[in-house]
């Protein structure tokens, strides 16, 4: 190998095209702009939601309700899941390693736990919230509530 021997890869420099270059370039007369009009002028620039003059969409379509910035959101885990875990995994106490591991929640994320189904289990739960009915059938079993 030798330095004058050395070129660049096959298809990597691509050569540029000189608009505004006469008529022999192919390009120019309009340089590709087009005839007349805002846009085949200089200093073109439209704005970005610019739709002709019409009402743009954004000012259209009606606008309503807020987004809560200070919103926790939960994961919910009913009383019946809990039973299932109890049953099929012959668990006692349950908290958000055991829920992750089992696909009920995923990690980071807060977990609630609700009411619905049935509970028979005498289970020491540790979640983020509970719902007045679920803190009623886990204390009426015999289960204990810890909030994380």
């Amino acid at each position: 190998m030798e330095l004058h021997t050395l070129k660049p890869a096959e298809g990597s420099i691509k050569k540029n095209i000189r608009y505004g270059r006469g008529p022999a370039s192919g390009k120019g007369g309009t340089s590709s702009r087009g005839h007349k009009g805002a846009k085949s002028r200089s200093g073109n620039k439209t704005k970005r939601n610019f739709e002709g003059g019409q009402m743009p969409l954004a000012r259209r379509v009606p606008k309503f309700g807020f987004k809560n910035i200070n919103r926790v959101e939960f994961r919910p885990v009913n009383l019946d899941d809990l039973q299932k875990l109890a049953e099929e995994k012959n668990i006692t106490s349950i908290d958000l390693n055991i829920l992750i591991e089992n696909g009920l929640t995923s990690k980071g994320k807060k977990v609630k736990i609700l009411g619905q189904g049935e509970l028979k289990a005498k289970l020491e739960v540790k979640a983020h919230a509970f719902s007045q009915t679920a803190i009623k059938s886990i204390e009426a079993v015999g289960g204990t509530i810890v909030n994380i």
